[in-house]
């Protein structure tokens, strides 16, 4: 569990990068340099780590691109002790994100190796979350509502329980379509009453309903 100044020298040239790009909120840039990439993918890909691309993880999915995570991360605004539902754990990168943004973070993962691996990974490095293990369309009721939800896999619709279980004035970001997905920013302004705004297009892996593996 290294993280050498070799590492964080090549952060802060990454960070940089995505300041170029338009990630301008502080709070996610200054979260995003204390998360050590390079731990949350396979060895193999180390020299990659911190280039601005998303690279392959398990189970055929991705890590994705630091700008994407940036992207997201600040047009969800996240506040310190908000909670916040996360739909894809992934390897643990985007959990680790928001946690060092301040947020309580709540995680699920359908493939049961990235399950395993994140949760690894992330109490290897001491950050506190409640994962679970299962489909990201049911959410988590039981934690419900939430202040914020990002989902990291496209959808071609975005799940009912989800919006049901954002608090009102809560905000959902997802990425919507097929091949190429518009990041969609959703606000709860009631039980019934919601605005979306496209922010761009983007590519995920797709985000799977009734499956687990």
């Amino acid at each position: 569990m290294i993280d050498s100044e070799r590492h964080k020298g090549k952060r802060r040239i990454l960070i940089d990068q995505l300041k170029d790009k338009g990630i301008t909120c502080e709070r996610t840039l200054e979260a995003m340099m204390k998360v050590p990439r390079h731990l949350f993918l396979d060895s193999s890909l180390e020299d990659l780590a911190y280039s601005d691309q998303a690279l392959p993880i398990a189970a055929g999915q991705t890590i994705s691109q630091p700008y994407t995570v940036g992207f997201q991360t600040m047009h969800l605004d996240i506040q310190p002790n908000e909670k916040i539902l996360e739909i894809g754990t992934g390897s643990g990168y985007q959990t680790a994100v928001l946690f060092y943004m301040g947020a309580k973070v709540f995680t699920i993962e359908r493939q049961l190796e990235l399950f395993h691996f994140s949760k690894f990974i992330l109490t290897k490095l001491g950050i506190r979350y409640t994962g679970k293990y299962g489909d990201g369309h049911e959410g988590m009721q039981a934690y419900a509502p939430f202040d914020k939800i990002i989902v990291t896999a496209g959808a071609n619709k975005i799940p009912p329980k989800l919006l049901h279980q954002l608090k009102s004035g809560g905000k959902l970001i997802i990425p919507i379509g097929e091949n190429t997905q518009k990041m969609t920013l959703i606000q709860k302004k009631s039980d019934k009453i919601f605005t979306a705004k496209a922010l761009g297009d983007f590519r995920f892996v797709p985000l799977l309903e009734d499956k687990a593996v």
